[in-house]
């Protein structure tokens, strides 16, 4: 009986699944059909009977098979995953990336099946595909949006763990409903002394803190038992979310995700921003014992050089292209105050290295001295998170220019001579590195960047441990199209600055 309500369950869910994924499939392959039908005309090669020197296709066919190909690599991208369908961070990234195998794949049909289309065409067939995809994505994701606040197109997730750590699950998916998880319930637990872990009751504090983050008055308490499963898909759960207290190593977790997993039941478990989880994992078995081996490929000896090679090109680009406006700010800065046009400190860079990074000076002369008596004055400590908002030292040029980052560009020789990264965390100072923990330094492992994940987040306005997860999540996932992306993002950033003080 139980097993039936619950496959009547999971049918309704793949139900309204397959078919929100067939109509972003449909609308995704309408915008190929539409972009790369704008593309051929564009360059009037459909009309020439050299445009198909294989018998095997026509116009519409090739265009079909276009359609296919661009599905099935939007697809490998993972843009029909149900956590990306709804975030716009991750979905653009993804539909370029989708976009360059898509580029290669064409190319290879072409040459394979004779295809006489210049390569210029395909390109332009690609790009006017890619760019209606994102609109196309952008209204769909507004509606799935609106939907889900209606309650549509969500997984009813009971939350698991200690009441703190409820606490803080409960306000990360408050702040990220594009992962489309909705709390019907939390199951308070706790870990004793012999390592068992059972039901943990709340306490009137507890429940004060989770009523900051979540109205726990529609949140029944369930109890942590043998029949958990049972409850959850008589709440119509499709989803348990473990915040902490369970380690996946244990035998307690063991138990308790094979009672979930055998009626179907989903289980997510919230780690840390160092998880191997991310990492290559290979498992080898040698004279009957396992070896599992992990490794990051963006290490490699080629993808270091690629992507040194990548910032002195872009930096030298940058250079040459943002030169006037480097002229003009230096102009300002010395009329303003008739002081140094430059300011250079030392920051911290690759694996501890100190090294002089230059900026447009934005404050008065010999500012750095006094951090310690304004960040005083704001009621602020010294350390990693001080920043002031109002700062009294910053000139009139100087609010200009750090709101609109052009206090930056100097670092664009930094980059050049390779003291810094074009892309990467950002560099920070002695006393700030001397407050890391073992998992935050882990930022020190790749060169500091002029941009990053900080800086297209949110910046000033991000909390210490979003910056925190930003960082080390860089270390780890970093390569050079996501790189390319972080530059068209601080793109927009700088257009429409946010959180820049």
């Amino acid at each position: 009986m139980l097993n039936d309500y619950r496959a009547h369950q999971l049918s309704r869910v793949q139900q309204w699944r397959f078919f929100l994924n067939l109509a972003l499939l449909l609308c995704d392959c309408a915008m190929f059909l539409i972009g790369s039908a704008s593309g051929l005309l564009l360059f009037r090669h459909v009309g020439r009977a050299s445009f198909i020197a294989s018998p095997m296709f026509g116009v519409t066919v090739y265009l079909l098979v276009g359609a296919c190909v661009w599905a099935v690599c939007l697809r490998h991208a993972g843009v029909y995953h149900r956590h990306v369908m709804g975030d716009g961070y991750q979905l653009v990234p993804m539909i370029i990336k989708a976009a360059c195998v898509s580029w290669v794949t064409l190319c290879a049909v072409n040459y394979i099946f004779v295809v006489s289309l210049p390569l210029p065409t395909v390109t332009m067939m690609i790009v006017f595909s890619c760019l209606l995809t994102i609109l196309e994505r952008m209204a769909a994701r507004a509606v799935i949006t609106r939907d889900r606040r209606k309650g549509a197109y969500t997984y009813s997730t009971i939350v698991v763990g200690s009441p703190d750590g409820i606490a803080h699950t409960l306000k990360f998916l408050a702040d990220r409903t594009q992962l489309n998880y909705n709390p019907v319930a939390i199951c308070p637990i706790r870990e004793t002394a012999d390592g068992k872990v059972v039901s943990a009751t709340l306490s009137e504090a507890e429940l004060e803190r989770l009523s900051h983050v979540w109205d726990v008055t529609d949140l029944p308490v369930v109890a942590y038992d043998a029949r958990l499963g049972e409850t959850a898909v008589r709440m119509k759960a499709q989803t348990v979310m473990v915040a902490d207290v369970l380690r996946r190593d244990s035998d307690n977790f063991a138990a308790f995700s094979l009672g979930l997993e055998s009626l179907g039941l989903e289980i997510s478990l919230l780690t840390s921003a160092a998880d191997i989880a991310g990492h290559q994992l290979t498992m080898r078995t040698l004279k009957g014992v396992n070896i599992l081996t992990i490794s990051l490929p963006q290490y490699g000896i080629a993808t270091r050089i690629s992507k040194r090679l990548f910032d002195i090109l872009v930096s030298a680009i940058l250079i040459v292209l943002t030169s006037p406006f480097m002229i003009g700010v230096a102009i300002a800065i010395k009329l303003d105050d008739h002081g140094p046009i430059l300011y250079k400190q030392e920051r911290i860079g690759l694996r501890g290295k100190p090294f002089k990074i230059y900026k447009f000076r934005s404050m008065r002369v010999n500012a750095d001295k006094l951090d310690a008596q304004v960040a005083a004055a704001s009621g602020q400590e010294l350390g990693a998170r001080f920043k002031v908002k109002d700062d009294p030292r910053v000139t009139k040029v100087g609010h200009f220019i750090r709101k609109t980052s052009l206090d930056e560009l100097p670092q664009f020789f930094n980059s050049f001579l390779g003291t810094m990264s074009i892309v990467g965390p950002r560099p920070q100072r002695q006393y700030e590195v001397d407050e890391y923990d073992e998992v935050y330094a882990t930022r020190l492992l790749v060169k500091p960047g002029i941009t990053g994940p900080w800086q297209v987040s949110g910046r000033n306005d991000l909390s210490e441990e979003e910056s925190r997860q930003l960082d080390v999540a860089y270390v780890q996932n970093w390569s050079i199209l996501g790189d390319v992306i972080y530059i068209f993002r601080t793109i927009g950033v700088v257009l429409n600055p946010k959180g820049a003080y």
